[in-house]
């Protein structure tokens, strides 16, 4: 990944990113888990190399819906695919790393509190498949 993204594609990954994390952070809200997992997101997104860590971690924060779960969703999924496509066709080393590294983040989040619940499982399942549809 190098200085051809633009300021767009780097929001759009980081939309992805952070958005996976706040969309499994959200399937079993409660405010003392809310703490436990944003520590363990920040864990993950800090393992990050070179230029991905750097595309996640410089620049704006996205700004995503808060109202409901399915309209997270509606950015996040969407946001999820665009990511892996534009690493497939800028940095094609970085595709299973970003892959990787969202997975890491959406799984180390729900098991943070009390491990996995059902319905976090059901919301990787679908952060899974939105990283799996452009391949």
């Amino acid at each position: 990944m190098e200085q051809w993204l633009t300021d767009e594609e780097r929001l759009t990954l980081k939309t992805g990113a952070f958005g996976a994390v706040f969309l499994v952070s959200n399937a079993e809200p409660g405010m003392f888990a809310l703490i436990r997992e944003s520590f363990a997101a920040s864990d993950v997104m800090s393992e990050a190399s070179g230029e991905l860590k750097k595309a996640l971690t410089t620049g704006p924060l996205p700004e995503l819906p808060r109202d409901s779960v399915l309209d997270i969703e509606s950015v996040v999924l969407p946001a999820l695919r665009r990511a892996v496509a534009i690493l497939r066709e800028k940095a094609s080393g970085d595709v299973a790393g970003y892959r990787s590294l969202v997975l890491a983040a959406a799984e180390r989040v729900a098991r943070a509190d009390r491990g996995v619940a059902p319905v976090e499982a059901q919301v990787i399942d679908r952060i899974r498949d939105a990283l799996a549809e452009s391949a």
